[in-house]
């Protein structure tokens, strides 16, 4: 049969869009299996302005594909409701008008099922684009693509994030999941410290290496980094709990000001989730109310609680410098190559990652040589504020509101969590929050000087 018979030919174009077509439809996938334990009176639950109901999260990423791709690179495209443009953008303020985030939980229509059947027309558009795409386009809907199917799991990990806040407001402390992968118990060892000498590094994401990297970690470029010491894994929840049995929350002077007026307006005492019961500690998780295990990594703290912890403790927060340096060392020991994550093998193998399926920090299994958990388990807060590196630029357009205007008032954390997608995480990714969030995944480890 000729081509012009119907036959089809494989260039490498089409076998390089076919294999995007299938990464798309594994990751849209993955957001309907986070969702699938819920029932339809969760999905509509705003249970703070940081928490964005279930419903939004799985309308909003499909608002992503149809604003930024479909719109522009399929002429045949109808939306199926024009009124999606103003209720699911997020903050593409020269996109349109974004509907006000503290409000999300107030759109009860759409219906669930409704936006169901939009996600659902997205995807059979985007299978239609991607099946025989406009070959003077192909190259920009790509590089889109790439963009959007990260910013899909980022959701995913903010759904997770968002259903545990949803659910723990709930006093019957209903679990999200009573299946999951039982988390091992080990003993972890006392705290060990691994010495690095001073030098010139470089820093951020080499845009002439292969591997898709976020344009706030572009700009790679050379930093002395003074001779430093880094703690072989993250904080404990037993350590932490030290911590507040010496009356940390009570005592200023470990405390920046901004952290002890936070302190004092929002009542704390210990880390988010956690609740005491007959003399024992306990914390929600997304199986239900457990006690806490302490030798996991302290999990749900905030940037003020580990900086005052690392003051406690006579050390500080490391830089984000000096975290990529360590993980990069990490990573070319285990001989997987510089900074991207993807696919590589024992190093992923030894994080505790979505795909673990704990969904909740587990304890160190046990020292390798080499300092420990640095990619899974807990997001961990450096003392680097979220600027612009040297030569930054944003992206072309409305996609170049993605990172760059947060570029203040936010700190860095690094190595991604136990909601974290493995394919997801790099050792130059830059995640970011202000610095009294406590509601992501994150804890942190300690650092010091050479000679403290």
């Amino acid at each position: 049969m000729s081509p012009a018979q119907g036959s089809t030919i494989e260039t490498p174009d089409n076998l390089h869009t076919k294999e995007w077509l299938r990464t798309y439809q594994r990751i849209r996938a993955a957001t309907e299996a986070i969702c699938a334990p819920l029932h339809k009176e969760d999905y509509m639950v705003q249970s703070m302005p940081d928490v964005s109901p279930p419903k939004w999260h799985i309308a909003h990423v499909s608002w992503f594909f149809e604003a930024f791709i479909l719109k522009p690179f399929l002429p045949a495209y109808q939306t199926l409701d024009p009124a999606y443009d103003h209720l699911f953008n997020s903050y593409y303020v020269t996109h349109g008008t974004p509907f006000p985030r503290p409000e999300r939980g107030m759109i009860s229509r759409p219906t669930v099922d409704d936006v169901y059947r939009y996600r659902a027309h997205i995807d059979r558009a985007m299978e239609a684009l991607l099946s025989d795409p406009p070959q003077e386009h192909l190259q920009e809907i790509l590089r889109r693509l790439e963009l959007g199917l990260p910013h899909e799991q980022q959701h995913q990990e903010l759904l997770l994030m968002d259903i545990k806040h949803i659910l723990a407001q709930n006093p019957l402390c209903p679990a999200y999941r009573d299946d999951l992968a039982p988390t091992p118990a080990h003993d972890v060892a006392a705290l060990g410290w691994h010495a690095y000498p001073a030098g010139v590094r470089y820093i951020g994401h080499d845009d002439t290496e292969e591997g898709f990297a976020y344009d706030n970690e572009m700009g790679r470029h050379r930093q002395f980094v003074e001779a430093f010491q880094i703690a072989d894994r993250p904080v404990t929840n037993g350590e932490f709990l030290a911590f507040m049995q010496a009356g940390g929350y009570d005592k200023p002077e470990h405390w920046l000001s901004d952290g002890w007026a936070t302190v004092k307006a929002e009542d704390w005492q210990a880390p988010l989730y956690w609740v005491e019961r007959d003399g024992v500690w306990h914390h929600y998780t997304l199986g239900g109310l457990v006690p806490v295990d302490m030798n996991a990594p302290v999990c749900h703290v905030s940037f003020f609680e580990a900086d005052a912890y690392a003051q406690w403790a006579g050390a500080r927060l490391p830089t984000e410098a000096e975290w990529e340096t360590v993980a990069h060392d990490a990573v070319i020991q285990d001989d997987f190559g510089q900074g991207n994550l993807v696919g590589q093998g024992n190093l992923v193998e030894q994080g505790n990652f979505v795909e673990q399926d704990h969904l909740q920090p587990v304890a160190a299994a046990g020292t390798t040589g080499a300092p420990s958990q640095m990619f899974g388990d807990v997001w961990e807060w450096t003392g680097s504020a979220y600027r612009p590196y040297p030569g930054f630029r944003k992206l072309p357009g409305s996609l170049g509101e993605y990172n760059g205007k947060f570029m203040s008032g936010q700190m860095v954390l690094r190595g991604g969590c136990c909601a974290t997608p493995a394919d997801h995480i790099r050792a130059t990714y830059r995640n970011f929050f202000p610095p009294h969030a406590r509601w992501a995944f994150s804890g942190f480890r300690l650092a010091k000087g050479a000679s403290e």
